[in-house]
């Protein structure tokens, strides 16, 4: 008995531009998504405090994505009267901070030898 080892077939040229798209359909939904968020962003927040939420990006992009969710949660809700300053903004970092905060205990567990004779 002859067992042939088939090998996969490259991709039809048609799989390929099915999946291209969908890649770039995906990398617009995400572009619109992003450019949604800096609108509302810039519409909620005053100049100083979107300068340090950009820089926050820039060092934390993990938490500055958690504020700026924050902010237009906060704005969806109406909580927001007009732009969010600066000052408002280091305030609603720090709650953020203060809940975000993990902390980290490390334990020494010693272990004694006792010296070969």
């Amino acid at each position: 008995m002859d067992h042939a080892v088939q090998l996969p077939t490259a991709m039809s040229p048609q799989a390929d531009t099915q999946r291209s798209n969908q890649e770039e359909q995906a990398r617009k939904e995400a572009e619109s998504r992003e450019n949604a968020i800096n609108s509302m962003l810039s519409q909620v927040l005053d100049q100083q405090a979107l300068v340090r939420l950009s820089n926050l990006s820039a060092v934390k992009p993990d938490k500055a994505k958690m504020v700026e969710s924050a902010v237009i949660n906060m704005a969806r809700r109406g909580q927001l009267v007009g732009k969010l300053s600066d000052e408002g903004l280091k305030q609603l970092m720090e709650r953020v901070s203060q809940q975000t905060t993990r902390t980290t205990t490390v334990k020494f567990h010693w272990i004694q030898y006792e010296e070969c004779k």
